[in-house]
């Protein structure tokens, strides 16, 4: 990491904000720049200074994390913190990095800080792309792909699934993560329908890379993605289609 993380505390908890100041201690890739006690002190403090990392509460007085989440533009990264589980899906349907239900260790909090860290290098580093992508399989075709200024070929036999990353969409292949600007509609177009599906808001798979499905997530690529209550019914019906028993 080339500096520290800065993060931002959003709990009504005094002993919630504690714990979290008392981890990021020992953690020296991360800084504490301030800390609020709900979310229009928190929208003040975002106004005026840059952050990278919000450790948001979701059962706030007034308005609540996610609904303050929702409100933001363009929100900095954030790991929800909270008493109550079933607030998890909407924490994926936000695209947040991690979910720490209280009360969790400091090995938990130093897995969701780094998975915040890994998010910020592939975003740094990741849009440019010093390689030509190999062509191992063309007969499914290739798209080309702008990202960095220059235009890449990417063959539709590498790529295993898109993942939306606010106006950005980013382009999971065999051996690299490729962030271009583009629109999850725009890029599924370019898609080949029989290959691949829309398994939620923020995710097209490729169809042959996936590994397992269990309840309402699918793996691929050692990842596990949702699936959004909005696109089961037709997954669902793509898979039948496939199986065997």
């Amino acid at each position: 990491m080339s500096h520290k993380l800065k993060c931002l505390i959003v709990d009504d908890e005094p002993l919630a904000q504690r714990i979290i100041e008392k981890y990021a201690e020992d953690v020296p890739t991360i800084e504490i720049i301030g800390k609020c006690k709900n979310a229009f002190e928190a929208l003040q403090l975002l106004n005026d200074n840059h952050v990278d990392l919000l450790f948001l509460d979701i059962n706030m007085p007034k308005l609540s994390g996610i609904n303050f989440l929702k409100t933001l533009k363009n929100p900095p990264l954030t790991i929800f913190t909270t008493a109550y589980s079933e607030y998890a899906l909407e924490g994926y349907e936000l695209d947040v990095i991690d979910y720490l239900k209280k009360p969790f260790s400091f090995e938990r909090f130093l897995k969701a800080v780094q998975k915040a860290q890994e998010r910020v290098k592939e975003g740094s580093k990741e849009t440019i792309v010093h390689e030509v992508v190999s062509a191992h399989n063309n007969e499914e075709g290739f798209i080309f792909v702008k990202s960095n200024k220059k235009t890449f070929k990417v063959n539709i036999s590498d790529v295993f699934y898109i993942e939306a990353l606010g106006d950005y969409v980013k382009i999971h292949t065999n051996d690299k993560v490729i962030v271009t600007y583009q629109s999850m509609k725009k890029i599924e177009a370019l898609l080949p329908a029989a290959n691949f599906t829309r398994i939620h808001k923020s995710y097209i798979v490729a169809i042959s890379k996936i590994k397992s499905i269990e309840g309402n997530m699918v793996e691929i690529k050692d990842e596990k993605l949702p699936i959004g209550s909005n696109y089961k019914q037709e997954f669902q019906s793509i898979i039948d289609k496939s199986s065997v028993s």
